[in-house]
């Protein structure tokens, strides 16, 4: 329970906090829209977006952070929780938890195998595995409908998560790290099949895009491709271009 404690206190009570990540999101998400939260741990994206007035479906397969979110969001009728995993198909998956860090709890066993002995992640102990259930994009869309966002944190698997969705979608982010870069290239070259996206990512938890302006998905893979280890991860997002439209670069 402490670890939870410890997230909470992360997450949760922090105001100016809040008002950037608002202020930040407002150019994905508005009153009225629909955001999908997938990973969403203890919630703080939930609140975000209920915030700017979205309703939101929120994906979280860790049994006590969904009892968390529960807690938190009590008879909030604009909020789904599913208490599963998301990936490329339906059914069932292991997911191995880091009982002293839910937050990178994983579908993954790559992503385990990857953070063993590097820089950055000592320390880190995935100490049991549970079996959970697993939903797709495409499952979650045909039942609630197409979001403008979604924001995807699944630790090491995103793939996976991008490659149960065969429909574009507006706008969405997915994490990346630096011990696992060719998950968020395969990414990248997922959403290329998808539609025509322009990309441009924040680095750990600033809130502020690199850019400033939308780039192709080759030009994004070159820069992450060029990242130092040290800075372990960040969020890629993806918005979804106008046909023929000039505004990547």
């Amino acid at each position: 329970m402490s670890a939870l404690h410890r997230s909470l206190e992360v997450y949760y009570g922090d105001p100016a906090r809040d008002a950037l990540m608002d202020r930040f999101y407002a150019q994905f998400v508005g009153p009225g829209d629909l955001a999908f939260d997938l990973g969403a741990h203890i919630g703080d994206r939930i609140g975000c977006f209920r915030r700017l007035g979205a309703r939101v479906v929120a994906v979280e397969p860790q049994p006590i952070c969904a009892q968390a979110i529960r807690a938190l969001y009590p008879g909030d009728d604009q909020l789904t929780l599913v208490a599963a995993a998301c990936g490329d198909q339906p059914g069932e998956v292991t997911l191995h938890v880091n009982s002293a860090n839910p937050t990178v709890s994983t579908a993954s066993a790559h992503f385990v195998a990857a953070a063993a002995g590097a820089l950055g992640w000592e320390g880190q102990v995935w100490d049991t595995t549970i079996a959970v259930p697993v939903t797709t994009l495409d499952a979650l869309i045909a039942e609630h409908g197409v979001p403008s966002f979604i924001k995807i944190d699944v630790e090491g698997y995103e793939e996976a998560v991008l490659a149960g969705l065969t429909t574009a979608v507006p706008a969405l982010s997915f994490e990346f790290t630096t011990i696992e870069r060719k998950v968020a290239l395969a990414c990248l070259e997922r959403l290329a099949t998808l539609g025509h996206y322009g990309f441009d990512l924040v680095l750990g938890e600033r809130q502020q895009l690199v850019f400033g302006r939308w780039r192709s998905a080759a030009k994004l893979a070159d820069y992450l491709r060029s990242l130092p280890h040290e800075v372990n991860s960040g969020d890629i997002y993806g918005v979804a271009q106008p046909t023929g439209a000039s505004g990547v670069s």
